[in-house]
């Protein structure tokens, strides 16, 4: 009823506007009350002077205030129903489907676990594919990688920052090396240890100190570097599994293994030193083991020849006559051969100066010889 009378006030207003008062139109011969249609006549005190509006010109809104005092002026104080249902609870349901859909609804990758936590206490987890939950706030998913390796760098290089730990034969090192780890167990990683990464340095530092105190110092920097990264990695999982830290050590690399700085160049001379008197030991070995090799060698050869000998003695010595000569005489410019028979002329120099001087020697002889 407020709609129709709403809407029937409003005619009359328009009505009004177009007519002279509540009794209808002014005549022309109707009394006093009114005038003629020419408007020569006095106006009825009820009516209203019609309003000029531009035509398809809407009503002047000066604010959004105005505006719905309007419309609900214009609807007879109420706005529409339509067909009586309310649009409201249409939004709020298609809010609780988005809302079960984002909060119940999870999809976990392959290198993923889903830790779930019913009003914040740990209720299970999730594999890799789709999984349910209840919606928010009564369940939440936390995903985790358990694949991601995941590194703490203990030690620098600079040598402001020096990491020294004393090693077994009561030196001092500084090492600075990289711990490699990743997820195990979800449910420990996020519930047994608060601070994950600091207790992984901590217990890193602890095994590499009780691991270098067991070895010397040319173990630490020189060829046991490899040994100490397996022990040091193999303990920290034990502590970290007394733990339950949910960790697993991928491995521990030791990037810098010095001594002080102070003493740096002097440990540098000396291990020169060293690498050089292991080489040239090595060059030792080698070259023993050249002529060990050769005088085998020889020796067989003698072997063999000797068996040969045993089987003919006059071809085997024949042999080895013209072989050394072959050797011998290779060497030397001038050859002379005498046969037996045959006196050779040969004007040489030397030959020419012993002549003269055998005489002599003869003469100084017997003068020196005693007289009988």
């Amino acid at each position: 009823m407020s709609k129709i009378f709403g809407r029937g006030a409003r005619s009359g207003a328009v009505f009004n506007e177009n007519r002279g008062g509540p009794w209808g139109p002014s005549g022309g011969g109707s009394g006093s009350g009114g005038g003629d249609d020419g408007g020569s006549g006095p106006r009825s005190p009820w009516g209203e002077p019609p309003k000029k509006r531009r035509p398809g010109a809407g009503p002047n809104v000066t604010s959004l205030d105005d505006f719905l005092k309007k419309s609900r002026q214009r609807f007879g104080g109420h706005l529409p129903q339509g067909d009586g249902r309310p649009y409201w609870l249409y939004g709020l349901g298609a809010f609780l489907v988005l809302w079960l859909v984002f909060t119940s609804v999870h999809r976990i990758e392959p290198q993923e676990r889903g830790v779930v936590t019913l009003l914040g206490a740990y209720s299970r987890t999730l594999g890799p594919g789709i999984g349910f939950t209840l919606p928010a706030p009564f369940e939440s998913v936390e995903e985790l990688d358990v694949e991601e390796i995941r590194a703490v760098d203990i030690g620098s290089p600079d040598p402001a920052k020096e990491n020294l730990i004393l090693t077994g034969d009561q030196n001092i090192i500084d090492l600075a090396y990289q711990v490699r780890w990743n997820i195990k167990d979800p449910q420990n990683f996020l519930f047994q240890i608060e601070d994950t990464e600091g207790t992984i340095r901590e217990i890193a530092e602890s095994a590499m100190r009780e691991v270098v105190a067991s070895v010397s110092l040319d173990d630490a920097i020189g060829a046991g570097r490899s040994d100490i990264e397996q022990r040091v990695a193999l303990r920290m999982q034990q502590l970290l599994d007394g733990y339950g830290a949910g960790v697993r050590i991928q491995g521990v690399a030791i990037k810098q293994s010095d001594p002080p700085a102070a003493v740096n160049e002097a440990f540098k001379s000396v291990t020169a030193a060293q690498q050089q008197a292991q080489s040239y030991m090595n060059d030792a070995r080698a070259y023993a083991l050249q002529l060990r090799n050769k005088a085998q060698g020889e020796a067989a050869a003698f072997d063999k020849v000797y068996v040969q000998y045993k089987l003919s003695p006059e071809v085997t010595r024949r042999r080895m006559y013209y072989e050394t000569m072959e050797r011998v005489l290779s060497k030397v410019d001038k050859t002379i051969i005498e046969a037996p028979g045959v006196t050779p002329y040969l004007a040489l120099p030397e030959i020419q100066r012993r002549a003269p001087a055998q005489p002599q020697a003869q003469a100084q002889a017997a003068e020196g010889a005693p007289q009988r």
